[in-house]
């Protein structure tokens, strides 16, 4: 006799799981996001196993915490600084890595070339969306032979594990988790029930085995990481990689991290022979020009452990229409409304009615309260049109009372500042007690108030 077909609904957003249709998911309040997949509870179905992979078996008795070894994580170092960096130090064995961003953003390139390089570890690079030729030809373009990859080509779980135990790799890469489908789940590929029962299968395979598995996931239209939040909850690391396809540059940003920092970035170069990594990305987002113009300021901002110095562009204009225009690229909206309200209310500027459009340079999205200062000496450039000294840059968050506030790590920001040439640095006041000025070459102004550096500079 046949098994009766049983259906659930899940909730699109969150994973939560329904007997029946609900208009509002009660897990994360969104509205309209349930949809109904056939599931089937039973064992009938064959389990993905890899029991006789490992015959090293882990504890599983109750131990005390104060009777745990505590040891250092052995991590596999790659040959790509940027990718170290943003994991914390290297790859750790049994870790299950999320590497989600657009199509065509070179997520796969990446991958790749990553793997290609690693010459001393057996590497499966598992496949659903494309052919052995299509990963040859690009394995040809990167110009990198390596005898200890291998290419599978296979959507079903249950097949791909059966080869992973003839294999018995080092390290696994799955492209992309939206195509694989589980024999024990009824639903279509790409579906909540199926991503999550083939991300619990990898993530049981790594924990058990100690082999660490990459994930390519897919971005929906609203940015997001495709399939259920659940799926971000179940790995180890997130990683975003992300940058507009009109620039060469992108950015691979640590969303999640059990193994390290999660405000670490790591900034590549779209190449002809693949991703290059950008080991000193401040000369890159500083435009070179060869005339001073009037609406733009050099920020020295942090990502993480790294120093950045970006540059940040704004345009201030009449106004033509009834309600003046607020532009932002890579800066946050709301932010650069309260620097208005602050220059407006403090500094007795009429920016109520002027359109202003402000642009951090390079394609950078820039999180960071520290280039707050930057952001007004732009703006205030831009409206009296007069170009700001050459060889200066800002670094310090503004206050609602038009106080420039102290901001982290500041020696660093300072350094970066003096090794790329420049002879001013504007900081807050309340910065000098975390930094000996004369270690330093470059002239360190420290000011209050915003109306002092506009007294400074103007």
């Amino acid at each position: 006799m046949m098994s009766k077909i049983k259906t659930a609904f899940f909730c699109g957003n969150c994973g939560y799981e329904s007997t029946k249709w609900l208009g509002k998911c009660p897990s994360c309040n969104q509205w309209n996001t349930f949809i109904e997949e056939v599931i089937d509870k039973g064992n009938s179905k064959t389990q993905d196993n890899w029991k006789t992979y490992n015959t090293e078996k882990r504890s599983t008795a109750v131990i005390a915490l104060t009777d745990v070894t505590s040891k250092e994580e052995k991590r596999i170092t790659t040959n790509d600084p940027e990718l170290n960096r943003v994991l914390g130090g290297g790859i750790v064995p049994g870790s299950i890595v999320l590497v989600a961003g657009e199509p065509g953003i070179g997520k796969s390139t990446l991958m790749l070339q990553d793997a290609l390089e690693l010459k001393n570890i057996v590497t499966l690079y598992i496949s659903g969306e494309e052919s052995e030729q299509q990963i040859k030809m690009r394995a040809d373009r990167l110009k990198i032979s390596n005898e200890n990859f291998y290419l599978l080509t296979e959507t079903s779980t249950h097949i791909i594990f059966q080869e992973i135990k003839k294999l018995k790799p080092d390290f696994v890469i799955v492209d992309s988790i939206q195509t694989l489908q589980s024999d024990i789940a009824e639903s279509s590929p790409g579906s909540i029930t199926q991503i999550r029962e083939c991300a619990a299968a990898f993530q049981r395979f790594a924990k058990e085995t100690d082999t660490p598995v990459f994930l390519i996931g897919h971005i929906t239209k609203d940015g997001t990481i495709a399939g259920p939040k659940l799926l971000e909850h179940m790995v180890d690391t997130v990683l975003q990689f992300e940058g507009d396809r009109h620039y060469a540059y992108r950015i691979l940003r640590t969303l999640k991290n059990r193994f390290g920092s999660t405000a670490e970035l790591g900034i590549y170069e779209m190449t002809g022979d693949g991703m290059r990594a950008v080991l000193n990305p401040s000369e890159i987002l500083i435009n070179q020009k060869e005339e001073q113009l009037s609406g733009s300021a050099i920020a020295a901002s942090m990502e993480g452990m790294r120093p950045l110095l970006i540059e940040v562009q704004a345009l201030v204009t009449q106004s033509v229409y009834g309600t003046p225009q607020r532009t932002v690229t890579g800066f946050d909206l709301r932010r650069l409304q309260l620097l208005l309200a602050v220059l407006e209310k403090r500094g007795g500027f009429q920016f109520g009615v002027k359109d202003v459009f402000v642009n951090i340079a390079g394609g950078l999205k820039v999180e960071d309260p520290s280039i707050d200062l930057s952001v007004i000496c732009a703006l205030l450039s831009s409206y009296e049109d007069v170009p700001l000294p050459a060889h200066i840059c800002f670094a310090g968050e503004v206050g609602l009372n038009g106080e420039i506030r102290a901001v982290n790590r500041i020696e660093q920001r300072i350094a970066e500042a003096e090794k790329l040439g420049f002879e001013k640095i504007v900081v807050s006041k309340f910065n000098k007690k975390g930094f000996d000025k004369n270690q330093f070459k470059i002239e360190i102004v420290a000011l209050t108030r915003v109306d002092e550096v506009y007294r400074y500079l103007f």
